[in-house]
């Protein structure tokens, strides 16, 4: 678990993590996205906690754009067909290293990116490739939950859970 306490950075993939994979196209070609909440409340856990979030994909979507927005992700990289670049770059903004990051990915375009960080993910949809490389292959698939799991995962080894929790508790007891 001590690659876990430097833990700083999530670095997530859309299709098949925050998302189950699918893409809608409605009769005007618009596209739809299907996001689950508590994947959400994870999110923002996971910056209340103090740490980053980024979402890096290789697809672009306005729709992306704008549940980063509510979820008040600003690290926001679409259309990343090489995603190691945009890894490096969003290392470099943060000023942290490959030892701080833990990367969520589902497919072959996030093994360069799980290959280098210090704590790969996958959810339990992900390719028998991504799943080898993974540390934690989360029990929910994406779209259905497995961003939280993760982040649980994370701030329950490193101790920071509780102060999660205890918000909701001492609410309760108001």
């Amino acid at each position: 678990m001590e690659s876990l306490t430097n833990i700083e950075l999530l670095v997530l993939d859309v299709d098949g993590v925050l998302t189950d994979g699918r893409i809608i196209l409605d009769s005007d070609g618009r596209e739809m996205k299907q996001f689950n909440t508590q994947d959400g409340a994870g999110i923002k856990y996971f910056q209340r906690a103090g740490k980053h979030i980024a979402i890096i994909t290789g697809r672009e979507s306005p729709v992306v754009e704008r549940r980063a927005a509510e979820l008040g992700v600003k690290i926001v990289i679409q259309g990343a067909k090489d995603k190691l670049p945009a890894y490096e770059s969003v290392l470099a903004e943060l000023d942290l290293t490959d030892e701080q990051t833990a990367v969520m990915g589902d497919d072959l375009p996030d093994l360069p990116m799980l290959l280098r960080c210090g704590f790969p993910i996958a959810p339990a949809n992900a390719v028998e490739e991504v799943r080898r490389a993974a540390a934690l292959i989360t029990e929910n698939p994406g779209g259905e939950g497995a961003v939280r799991q993760a982040v649980e995962y994370i701030l329950k080894h490193t101790g920071q859970w509780d102060s999660i929790l205890e918000r909701y508790y001492h609410e309760s007891h108001e």
